[in-house]
């Protein structure tokens, strides 16, 4: 089988790779380079999509292509070189194009955002999710994967949890009554996306784990990680009074949702299943990432959440 990655070199495109070449795959992998290099066995191709005879290296018949951008400078620039030799074809997208996040359970038919403004990630997400359709037709298949977890991830919203469980001392959590956590581990995602290549699975499919109530996460972590002090619940308004921040990014409380939007972490994994799919146990992910984060240094500067030092302040201001 001949596979063509458009990205690969970066954290979800490398996990791609390496489960394509497990299988035997012949790999070539289309990118820049600039975030690292790809897995041994595979071939790299070094371009920068945005510049003139960028596929020119990679034209010709394709068992498999993965597109991993959902820029429309990207997307419809390989689409128009490469698509009408594709056998088949993954676009991997996002459950963030749906435009309610309020309806626990919903599936692939939910409604999906209007793409408005391109600059926006959902927005352009959706636009290529369409525009490799008009392209594509039945030969497509749009993975839209929930959060993605697992050693290595750049992110640091999964992480953050056992990260912050592994240090002494109270620890502030949100409200956990009415809140779900629902991952998918990068390793299954991306065999998930191989096998259903080679399978020939086409449709749109919401490439997510199972539903956990939050407390039962958190609960979890602590097990993970021996943690013996106090989690501290605080209400919502309590928390945006004091600057911390939703889901992800400095001074957050990572995987913390508005209630008006806690069923992104809620969506039906049936069609997910019935393709194949499969989710590795939650305590596997949680040992895997808290090694990865001792690894890494627990108090390490973080993309997403608190610092031990704005943590205190704000457990000093609300107890």
């Amino acid at each position: 089988m001949r596979v063509l990655v458009l990205g690969g070199t970066g954290w979800l495109g490398r996990a791609i790779v390496r489960a394509l070449l497990a299988t035997g795959a012949d790999v070539t992998c289309l990118a820049r380079g600039e975030t690292g290099t790809v897995p041994d066995g595979a071939r790299l191709v070094r371009a920068d999509r945005r510049a003139p005879g960028a596929y020119d290296d990679v034209r010709g018949a394709w068992d498999e292509v993965v597109e991993l951008s959902w820029g429309p400078d990207l997307v419809g620039p390989a689409l128009d070189a490469l698509a009408d030799d594709a056998a088949h074809w993954t676009l991997v997208s996002s459950t963030s194009v749906y435009a309610r996040n309020d309806e626990p359970g919903a599936d692939e038919n939910a409604a999906v955002v209007e793409p408005a403004d391109l600059t926006q990630y959902a927005d352009a997400k959706v636009a290529a999710e369409r525009r490799s359709v008009d392209r594509l037709g039945s030969r497509l298949l749009v993975a839209r994967p929930g959060l993605i977890v697992g050693a290595g991830d750049p992110s640091d919203r999964f992480g953050y949890w056992p990260g912050r469980l592994s240090r002494p001392g109270p620890a502030l959590v949100p409200t956990t009554a009415g809140r779900t956590v629902q991952v998918v581990h990068v390793e299954d995602l991306a065999r998930w996306v191989g096998d259903a290549g080679r399978a020939g699975r086409t449709g749109v499919v919401n490439a997510v784990g199972d539903v956990v109530p939050m407390q039962d996460f958190l609960q979890l972590a602590v097990e993970a990680t021996g943690f013996d002090g106090e989690l501290v619940e605080v209400e919502d308004d309590v928390l945006l009074a004091h600057d911390v921040a939703y889901w992800a990014g400095p001074r957050s409380l990572p995987l913390w949702l508005p209630r008006t939007d806690t069923a992104l972490m809620d969506r039906s994994a049936r069609a997910f299943r019935d393709a194949g799919g499969r989710a590795c146990p939650l305590e596997e992910t949680l040992a895997e990432v808290l090694e990865d984060e001792r690894a890494r240094g627990v108090d390490r500067p973080r993309r997403s959440g608190l610092t031990a030092a704005e943590e205190a302040a704000v457990l000093a201001a609300v107890r």
